[in-house]
Order: C-alpha cells, then structure tokens, then sequence
C-alpha cells in the first residue's frame, strides 16, 4: 500500500497543486498544503479503507487542509477584478516587472486564453467556500458527484445543490461582467491587457480563436460556461506558456484583495 500511495501521489500531485491554488491564489500556502497533506496522508495512511480511490482520498485529505487554512479568511468580492485593476494602474512597478517577465521569462507570454482561466480563478474566490470547492472538482478536475460527496462529506444532494448555486451565480457573474459574451460587459481585460503585451497581435483575431467569444448570442448561459471551463480544464497555472506571468499576476491581485478587504 506505501508503494501505491507514493506512486499515486506524486502522479497526481502537479493537478492537486493546481487546485489547491485556484483555491488559495497564494503560491507559499498551495506548497504548505500539499506538504501538510502529504504528512497527514503518510500518516493516515493504515485508515485508508478502500471505499473510494486512492485519489478521491488524498483529495480528501488536501480540500480539508486547504478548508482550514481559508476558514477564517474572507471572501473576494465579485468586483475583485475590477478593484485589482484600478490598484495596477497606479502601481508602475507592478508593471515594470509584468513587462520584465514577458520579455524575459520562458513562461512569459501573454494569451487571452490564459487570462480567461486567471478570471475564472479570482471570481471563483467570491463564491462560499463549499461552492467553490465543489464548483473545482465537478468543473475543473471531472470527479463525479458520488466522489465529490466523499472528499467534502456531504450528501450527494448537498453537492448538487452546491453545484447548481455555484454554476448559477458564477454564470450571472460572468453574463453581467465579461465582454466576450455580452456586448454590454464591463469588463475588457482580456482585450486590454492583450494590447499592453501583445501590441502586435489583433485582438478580434485571437477572440475569434475562443469558441466562447464566437457568436456568444447563439449560445445558452450553460453553454457558455461550460466553454469558459473547457478552457480552465486544459491550462496548468504552473506550468503552461504564461504562467510565471499569471502568477505574478495573480500574487499582485491576492495582496490587493487582502488590503482591501481589511477596509470593508
């Protein structure tokens, strides 16, 4: 069983790393919890009774490690992005150093793809806990409702619920907000930032790359968002061509998010 354990881990560790942030947005606390969860999971290791897989468990192990390390930290607000976008405007070294990093970093570009997965990570974290944790597993890491009821010990019918709220308040976030879907969306981020890093490229015709951004009125609000998860589900935070951008990106957003959120 050690052997398993050890080989299931480490085979799984670059996606449970991944989650643990989209749940954090903290790149010190994602590696602390991956390393608590290991210590606790060794040690656990002879409870391990084979009613779910060994994945299923160790995913247990690491949601209620990170559940513990956000129990007591607010909420982001809906208009997280909105906030962190205003405080980047005024910090021109957030944006010597963005440019630093994709000029010069291997996993430096810049691609709207990539921001709408970064997006998707900061409304995320305006949700309730239980629903962004459950919204993660279904949308982004595919376990099936019976799995996801065992990692949060909850019913199967507490987790549909959890979903359905979930996926309705992050489709009205996204209807309202973004506008690759809604022509009257507030927010042009993706298209913006696309300028300041990609001045050469022209930004329609990478929209028109994006299923999501084609035709947006012929699709329904549960088609769209399924979409917009299509794209979460293939992009690695840590390791994908823009990540040591995203993340110094979303390390600026999280610090912004904190003070403000001492204020409120």
């Amino acid at each position: 069983m050690q052997a398993q354990f050890l080989t299931t881990f480490e085979s799984i560790r670059p996606q449970l790393r991944a989650y643990v942030l989209r749940m954090t947005a903290n790149v010190a606390d994602t590696d602390d919890i991956i390393q608590d969860s290991w210590i606790k999971a060794s040690q656990n290791l002879a409870s391990f009774q084979g009613n779910s897989t060994l994945k299923t468990w160790i995913f247990a192990i690491a949601t209620n490690v990170a559940k513990d390390y956000l129990r007591l930290k607010k909420r982001w607000t809906e208009d997280c992005t909105d906030i962190c976008r205003q405080a980047a405007l005024g910090n021109r070294a957030f944006f010597e150093e963005a440019m630093q990093i994709r000029q010069h970093a291997p996993q430096g570009e810049f691609e709207i793809r990539e921001h709408i997965t970064f997006c998707f990570t900061c409304i995320s974290k305006s949700l309730p806990l239980e629903q962004q944790v459950a919204l993660l597993l279904k949308e982004v890491y595919a376990f099936k409702i019976k799995e996801i009821g065992e990692i949060m010990d909850i019913s199967e019918a507490m987790t549909k619920y959890y979903l359905h709220t979930a996926r309705t308040k992050m489709s009205d976030i996204f209807e309202k907000r973004c506008a690759l879907i809604n022509k009257e969306g507030a927010c042009h981020q993706c298209t913006e930032l696309n300028g300041i890093f990609n001045p050469k490229q022209n930004a329609q015709e990478a929209l028109m790359e994006i299923e999501m951004a084609r035709d947006p009125e012929s699709k329904s609000r549960d088609a769209l968002f399924d979409l917009r998860m299509k794209i979460v589900q293939g992009i690695d935070p840590f390791n994908s061509g823009a990540s040591t951008l995203q993340l110094h990106h979303l390390e600026h957003n999280r610090q912004v998010m904190e003070r403000y959120l001492e204020t409120v």
